[in-house]
């Protein structure tokens, strides 16, 4: 049987970065020869290797050794060459059984669990970003008065995702006062997204102009400051010592970039709305993710709903040599498991 040349390329990639990600260690021809089912001797393995390193796919860190994959190895082999099987039902039971019972549970317990479940199936990483506020429906909202010009905002969703907002206002308001400004946004703004709530508030103050109602116009007030900002999303990880374990992070600054880039609002939030762009799997590889100080690791991530809506995103973290084949079924089908608990709160 005789192979194209391209088909050799493609064999012995394959057999490079599947050895790589079981040893973290260069490849050798010797290596895959006895691997391959080509039957080409090691010195025509070798000038596969040189024609794959010619066209960047791999790399070899120092003359005596054998080869690496790139980035750009690593690219190809997931989209081209990665054989994805989907998740047994025993491996299925596992991850369902690491939930709480659920009806019960609190939104932040499920997310808590979440990464946890991420981490000890994959032995990576597990992060869960939780719903922006701006991407799930308003219940109702509650002000407390905390101090003098000092007042909680007590945000509650549909789905029972709760946030605290602290504001500064410029009137001193009674405990009783609030009560009152909170049942008027609630029959104003209850059953809106944060983006339609922020719309329907600009709206009113228009309205308002003309009405003089008092009351109404420092709701609406106070509720455009509790609304303004739509950026708040926290990110949840476990398993930090997994990754400890990966011999790529054994130097601590490298280990303290990535935890600082995870503890950065900002950062999480460009990193957030990547995940969010398509639904689905999504994977990036290296500096695929834009953030400098997590260019050694690799990102699997999905995004999950409620009532058909994407709420957040989920995902494993882990070294570009990652166990793709194994993680991308964990993170599809948590993602979707977690989607279905949330339908059920």
């Amino acid at each position: 049987m005789t192979f194209s040349d391209s088909e050799r390329l493609r064999r012995v990639l394959g057999i490079i970065i599947e050895d790589y990600i079981l040893t973290g260690e260069p490849v050798g021809s010797r290596t895959v020869a006895q691997k391959s089912t080509l039957n080409l001797s090691p010195a025509s393995i070798r000038s596969i290797m040189s024609d794959l390193e010619e066209i960047g796919l791999v790399y070899q860190p120092h003359t005596s050794a054998g080869r690496v994959p790139t980035e750009q190895g690593f690219r190809f082999y997931v989209d081209y060459l990665l054989d994805v099987h989907e998740l047994s039902q025993d491996e299925r039971q596992l991850i369902r059984s690491g939930y709480p019972s659920y009806p019960q549970a609190e939104a932040s317990e499920i997310f808590r669990e979440t990464s946890h479940i991420l981490s000890s199936a994959s032995h990576y990483l597990g992060v869960v970003w939780t719903p922006r506020m701006e991407l799930v429906v308003l219940q109702h909202v509650e002000f407390v008065k905390l101090r003098r010009h000092l007042v909680l905002a007590l945000l509650v969703s549909t789905n029972g995702f709760v946030q605290n907002r602290i504001i500064e206002v410029e009137e001193e308001f009674s405990q009783s006062e609030l009560d009152h400004l909170s049942d008027d946004m609630n029959s104003l703004l209850a059953g809106l997204t944060i983006h339609q709530v922020r719309q329907k508030i600009l709206e009113q103050m228009e309205m308002e102009k003309t009405s003089y109602d008092r009351l109404l116009e420092q709701a609406l007030k106070l509720s455009q400051k509790v609304f303004s900002s739509s950026d708040e999303t926290d990110v949840i990880i476990d398993g930090r010592t997994n990754i400890l374990n990966e011999p790529e992070f054994s130097d601590v600054s490298s280990m303290r970039d990535i935890f600082r880039a995870f503890e950065e609002k900002a950062t999480m939030v460009k990193l957030l709305d990547k995940c969010l762009e398509p639904q689905g799997v999504k994977i990036a590889i290296g500096s695929e993710s834009n953030i400098r100080e997590i260019e050694t690791c690799s990102l699997v991530t999905a995004t999950y709903s409620c009532g058909g809506k994407v709420l957040g995103a989920l995902g494993v973290i882990g070294p570009r040599r990652m166990n793709y084949s194994k993680v991308i079924p964990i993170v599809d089908y948590t993602a979707r498991l977690l989607t279905e608990i949330l339908e059920t709160q």
